[in-house]
């Protein structure tokens, strides 16, 4: 495979993209997002100030002109790896680099997905070894540890049955624009607050989707409780009309999901995404 080519310094676009990718990623840490890591409780030995490096490097490499999307991928999570060593934002990447390619060639999204090479897998399953996410495990086709033998878009298909952040290259980001954005943009207009709006949808795709960072470390059983209990959750903020009101008993669940050791990590990852469609749309 072809080493990294050589890539021009941003240009205006390029640099805005950037940008809107690293404050989606700022904005997400304001909201309270039970068993998370977020400005309100750190939690499963990572801290705030890890996410906000992480986002600051992830950045600088991310929306780099002339770039594949599996190469956005790799150098993302590589400066990552640098900036604190540890896997803070692998899903963030994976769903972040075709949107960004997406925004840089004017192309919609599907095109984007639907011209994934075999080398995009390559980058892809390289980024996701060295970021070796809690509860990988091995698969017994398209293993991200053996060189691939299809596109990104067939390994993401394979992968979509049991994993949230495949199933949006499989479905065009469908839990994005079919949810996460009317929810993310209700709930803004209703309170006026970014970071509320970040935990409407991000409590919204707890509530409706088992966590798939969940069920990989504990079990279908288990991302099914926490679906309930969001739910519940959910409704009671929904009723709000000042979701301040309700910030103690979201600290409550935040902090029960911590002891347990259970972190919605997918959920959040999606959550950043329709923050940074909904920059992109805007850019």
């Amino acid at each position: 495979m072809q080493p990294f080519p050589d890539v021009p310094a941003f240009h205006a676009e390029s640099h805005a993209i950037a940008a809107a990718f690293e404050a989606a990623c700022l904005a997400e840490l304001q909201a309270i997002k039970p068993g998370n890591v977020h400005i309100f409780a750190d939690g499963h030995g990572m801290v705030v100030g890890d996410f906000v490096k992480s986002a600051h490097a992830t950045a600088s490499v991310i929306a780099l002109p002339g770039l594949t999307v599996g190469q956005r991928i790799l150098r993302a999570v590589n400066a990552t790896q640098e900036a604190v060593g540890s896997n803070t934002n692998l899903g963030i990447v994976l769903l972040a680099a075709p949107l960004v390619q997406s925004a840089l060639l004017h192309a919609p999204v599907h095109e984007v997905l639907a011209n994934l090479t075999l080398e995009d897998a390559d980058y892809a399953f390289r980024a996701i070894v060295q970021a070796s996410p809690a509860g990988l495990g091995y698969s017994p086709r398209h293993d991200v540890h053996d060189a691939p033998e299809v596109t990104l878009l067939e390994a993401m298909r394979e992968a979509a049955p049991r994993d949230r952040i495949a199933r949006q290259y499989a479905t065009g980001y469908e839990d994005i624009f079919n949810f996460g954005l009317t929810r993310y943009r209700e709930a803004y207009t209703r309170w006026g607050n970014e970071a509320w709006a970040a935990t409407a949808a991000h409590l919204g795709f707890m509530a409706r989707y088992p966590d798939s960072h969940v069920a990989r470390k504990h079990g279908e059983a288990a991302a099914a409780s926490l679906r309930e209990q969001a739910e519940l959750h959910e409704s009671a903020l929904l009723v709000c009309e000042n979701p301040k009101n309700y910030l103690a008993d979201l600290l409550r669940f935040d902090a029960q999901l911590k002891r347990s050791h259970l972190n919605p990590g997918t959920s959040a990852d999606l959550t950043v995404t329709t923050i940074l469609v909904a920059s992109l749309e805007n850019t």
